[in-house]
C-alpha cells in the first residue's frame, strides 16, 4: 500500500451502488480493487462500472491486493462478515449500525484492537459540515443551553421484498432508521444517554418493528425524543431546542451531494434562515477512513477509541430500547 487504500466491496447492497461506490471513485486515497457478491453477474456489472475484479466473498477476503473491506451486508449477518475480514487481516469499514447487538459489536472492537486494524462504522452523516454549524448555535450567544433534542427519520412503506422486512436478516425500522436520530442525540448530548421509555409498532406476521419512538435522557437531564418508521410520509430532521431559540435542520441524515442545507432558527423575534453550502458526506466519510488507514491508525489509536465507543453505545441504546419497549401490533384489527 502506497498512497491509496485498495478497497474490496463485500456485498452489493443498494447503498453501495447508489452512494458509496461512486464516492470511492472520487475520494482521495481510495481505489476499488474488488467487488464481491453472491451473484457473479451482479459483481461483474458493478466491477465493470466502478472498477476492480468481480469475486466471491471468500475470494475477496483472501485477495492480497485488498487492504480494506467495506461491509454493507444486512445487519443480521454483518458482524460475522466484518469479523471474517478482520481475521483475514483487512481493515473494515462497516455500515451502520456496527452490529446487530452489543455482544457482536464488542467482539468486533476487541478483535480489531487485537489485530491492530482499523474498524469504523460508516455513519456518513457525521462527516457533513451542517452539523458543526448547528452545534455552534447551541451556545450562550446562540440558542442558549440545550433543553431538548428531537430527531426523526421516517420513510414510506417499502416493497414487500425489501430485506428490511426480514427478521432473519435483522430487519426493522429501529435498526435501520432509528439509529440515525439516536446517533444525532449522542452527537449533541454525549454518550451518557439512557433510555427512559419506548414504544415499538410490530408486524406480528413479519416479526419486525415497522416504527417506534423512544425517550432518552442525558447525564445532565436533557431529554431526547427519537422517532423512526417505515410506514410514514418522509421526514429526516432534528430540532435543537435551547433557552432562547429552536434550531431545525431538515434532510439531516441523507442529503444528496447537491443539497443546500438551511438552518432554521426560531425565537420570539421570528424565523431566520441560514443557507449553507452543499457537502459530500459520502466522499468525506470514505476519504476520512482511507486517510486514517494511510496514517497507520487502528482501533486502539487515540483518535479511533472514542469513535468506536460511540458506535458501541449506539448499539447498546438500540438493545436497551428493544428491552424496555412497549410493543403494540401495527394492525390491531
Amino acid at each position: 500500500m502506497n498512497d491509496h487504500v485498495r478497497f474490496g466491496l463485500l456485498g452489493c447492497a443498494s447503498i453501495a451502488r447508489r452512494r458509496t461506490l461512486p464516492a470511492m471513485l472520487e475520494a482521495p486515497g481510495v481505489r476499488v480493487a474488488a467487488v464481491a457478491s453472491r451473484s457473479p453477474d451482479r459483481a461483474s456489472r458493478l466491477a465493470g462500472e466502478f472498477g476492480g475484479r468481480p469475486l466471491g466473498y471468500e475470494e475477496l477476503l483472501a485477495a492480497p491486493d485488498v487492504d480494506a473491506v467495506y461491509v454493507p451486508v444486512p445487519v443480521g449477518v454483518r458482524a460475522a462478515w466484518a469479523r471474517a475480514a478482520l481475521d483475514a487481516g483487512k481493515h473494515v469499514l462497516v455500515e451502520k449500525p456496527l452490529a446487530g447487538n452489543t455482544d457482536e459489536a464488542r467482539d468486533l472492537m476487541e478483535r480489531a484492537t487485537a489485530c491492530g486494524l482499523l474498524l469504523r462504522e460508516n455513519f456518513m452523516f457525521l462527516h457533513h459540515h451542517q452539523h458543526a454549524k448547528a452545534a455552534r448555535w447551541v451556545s450562550p450567544d446562540g440558542a442558549g443551553a440545550l433543553r431538548s433534542v428531537q430527531g426523526t427519520f421516517c420513510i414510506p412503506p417499502l416493497p414487500d421484498s425489501d430485506i428490511r422486512y426480514r427478521a432473519d436478516l435483522g430487519g426493522g425500522a429501529l435498526g435501520d432508521l432509528g439509529v440515525y436520530p439516536i446517533r444525532a442525540a449522542q452527537l449533541f448530548l454525549g454518550d451518557g444517554l439512557r433510555v427512559a421509555g419506548a414504544v415499538l409498532r410490530e408486524d406480528p406476521r413479519l416479526g419486525v418493528d415497522l416504527s417506534g419512538q423512544a425517550l432518552l435522557v442525558s447525564d445532565g437531564g436533557v431529554p431526547a425524543t427519537v422517532r423512526f418508521g417505515m410506514e410514514h410520509s418522509y421526514s429526516c430532521r432534528y430540532e435543537l431546542w435551547g433557552e432562547w431559540a429552536r434550531l431545525v435542520l431538515d434532510r439531516a441524515f441523507t442529503p444528496p451531494d447537491d443539497h443546500q442545507p438551511v438552518l432554521r432558527v426560531e425565537d420570539q423575534g421570528g424565523v431566520r434562515r441560514y443557507g449553507l453550502a452543499p457537502d459530500r458526506q459520502f466522499v468525506r466519510a470514505v476519504g476520512s477512513f482511507a486517510g486514517a488507514v494511510l496514517a497507520g491508525e487502528h482501533a486502539g489509536s487515540p483518535d479511533q477509541v472514542p469513535r468506536l465507543a460511540s458506535a458501541l453505545r449506539n448499539v447498546q441504546l438500540v438493545d436497551e430500547i428493544r428491552h424496555v419497549a412497549v410493543r403494540v401490533p401495527s394492525d390491531p384489527g
